[in-house]
């Protein structure tokens, strides 16, 4: 990769390795619906702002803006959602964990739609190790007596939300060749925030705005440098360096999560995150061994 490149994915690991933490700062007070709502619309009007500066060009062709409605569900409004909900049970450390294991759903989908990213041996052995990190993160909320606790269903769901990112990286590779990250980024952040917007008064109601002003400081990253800047830096190097390196900034996302939940939110660092985190980690390092 070029310096540049190495730039935006230091950023942009740095960005979202740290929105976990502000997660979990922000549903203490609102619930996950809102806070996905409120961040999104900062999100976007940062990014209307550099749509003035910037001007890019719009897709002609109308199966283009059916890509980008998409990407905005799949990429944007469901595991936005599932990772806050997610961190209703779990700590911030356990889902920045968790959601490292994108690259390695990553490898599985790419493999069956991207004819120059195929799984290999190496590939194989580091899904099954990953696969071991995740079992033991499972481990950590497990209550054989009881069944699955809330810590459990929490997990599964930034699991899910992995998949949905992975997922979507692939979709976007494929179709979104040629569009400025720009519009990649700004589409998307609309159309989730207005389904997300539909979807509050259902799953939240009544409405209440957030009354805590670290509520509204989380709220105001995660809009401003965990989305806007963000998906600016991550459709960047999607068409620069390609979905499967693109995801290896899920690398610094322990890294950040761990140490920031651990610091300022007293969160445990036991052997479960130590262990699972490392085989996780370790996992996606064999994903790409040449």
């Amino acid at each position: 990769m070029k310096l540049k490149d190495w730039l935006a994915f230091l950023a942009l690991g740095l960005a979202w390795g740290s929105s976990f933490l502000w997660i979990k700062i922000a549903i203490a007070e609102i619930g996950p619906f809102t806070l996905v709502a409120l961040r999104l619309l900062f999100g976007f009007m940062g990014l209307l702002a550099v749509v003035a500066y910037s001007r890019p060009r719009w897709p002609a062709a109308q199966r283009l803006w059916w890509v980008l409605v998409v990407l905005g569900l799949t990429n944007t409004a469901v595991p936005f959602v599932l990772i806050s909900w997610g961190e209703l049970y779990i700590d911030s450390a356990v889902a920045a964990v968790l959601n490292s294991t994108v690259p390695l759903f990553t490898m599985l989908i790419a493999h069956l739609f991207l004819s120059d990213d195929r799984i290999t041996v190496p590939r194989i052995i580091g899904l099954l190790v990953g696969f071991g990190g995740v079992i033991v993160l499972l481990s950590r909320d497990l209550d054989f007596q009881s069944g699955l606790s809330g810590g459990v269903l929490g997990q599964g769901a930034v699991l899910l939300a992995a998949l949905f990112y992975a997922g979507s990286g692939v979709f976007a590779r494929r179709n979104t060749q040629g569009l400025s990250p720009i519009v990649q980024a700004l589409v998307p952040l609309i159309v989730a925030d207005s389904a997300i917007w539909l979807a509050v008064p259902l799953t939240e109601s009544p409405f209440t705005l957030p009354q805590l002003p670290i509520t509204w400081i989380a709220i105001l990253w995660l809009g401003l440098i965990g989305s806007c800047f963000a998906y600016l830096l991550y459709y960047y190097l999607l068409h620069s360096v390609g979905p499967t390196r693109t995801t290896l900034v899920t690398y610094i996302f322990p890294l950040v999560g761990v140490a920031l939940g651990v610091i300022f939110l007293n969160e445990v660092l036991d052997w479960h995150l130590f262990v699972g985190g490392t085989l996780v980690v370790g996992s996606i390092a064999v994903v790409n061994l040449r």
